[in-house]
């Protein structure tokens, strides 16, 4: 009896090692922020620092929520002289190496779709900053994308079930801090919440979230820009709330550009 309850423990929990071992690569159906983010600004949550073997360094990350929401105030305060509309993640944080990212299907949106649509929208950016280099060019991804919140120096687009309220979430890893010429973005990952219906276009399926209008917001994150909570910048493509039917973020506005141009 004693070694029949011996053989069974054994099995239960080598059974048990190769389920979490089996799944530790995959992204779950649905996940939320690690228990270690903090809030550190509206919607800006840091995930900590992580071993970046590529630079010998260590880097920040941080996750930026993009929350369904219409025009409200937020915490930024107007300098004076009047309210400039754009902002960065760090001053002079930005892409020094251009590098290639992938995409992974998902929210029912055809693959074609999502990858000519982020490239434009990427190339959008680039034009706006004067420059072709910031964003390398993009391919469909092989099985599935790995944590979002992990630092692993890939760059990544996903679906997958987010926390309500919240339309997606953009991570970037990076060196924020010290002297600005020596601060540098090197990683991106961005996930798209399949509890909203997506649309390839909102002004056909008004109820849906628009991919093009949601998508060129969540690449200027991945790009160094802030997201903008003053009622009176609501125009532009990088105010931080969004909603179901929206279309006005596809086009830059001038302080988008002003601001991608300004970093780059």
């Amino acid at each position: 009896m004693k070694n029949l309850l011996k053989l069974v423990s054994l099995v239960v929990v080598f059974g048990f090692f190769i389920s979490t071992s089996g799944v530790s690569a995959r992204k779950p159906a649905g996940f939320s922020l690690p228990a270690k983010a903090v809030e550190v600004s509206q919607g800006v949550f840091s995930l900590g620092k992580a071993y970046n073997a590529q630079s010998d360094s260590f880097v920040d990350g941080y996750a930026i929520v993009h929350k369904k929401g219409n025009a409200r105030g937020g915490s930024a305060k107007p300098p004076k002289g009047g309210t400039i509309c754009y902002g960065f993640i760090a001053s002079g944080a930005k892409w020094k190496t251009v590098e290639p990212w992938e995409m992974f299907p998902g929210a029912g949106l055809s693959n074609a779709f999502v990858l000519n649509n982020l490239t434009s929208s990427i190339a959008t950016w680039e034009n706006a900053a004067g420059t072709s280099n910031i964003l390398g060019a993009g391919s469909l991804g092989v099985g599935v994308a790995t944590d979002p919140y992990t630092f692993d120096n890939k760059n990544q687009v996903s679906f997958g079930e987010l926390e309500n309220d919240t339309i997606a979430v953009t991570v970037v890893w990076g060196r924020f801090s010290g002297p600005a010429f020596n601060r540098e973005l090197v990683a991106w990952d961005q996930v798209y919440n399949t509890l909203y219906e997506w649309t390839e276009d909102a002004l056909v399926q008004p109820n849906k979230m628009d991919f093009w209008n949601i998508s060129i917001h969540e690449l200027g994150h991945s790009m160094g820009l802030a997201d903008i909570y003053q009622s009176t910048c609501s125009g532009v493509t990088m105010y931080g709330f969004g909603t179901e039917g929206e279309t006005k973020k596809r086009t830059l506005e001038q302080p988008d550009i002003t601001g991608i141009s300004t970093l780059y």
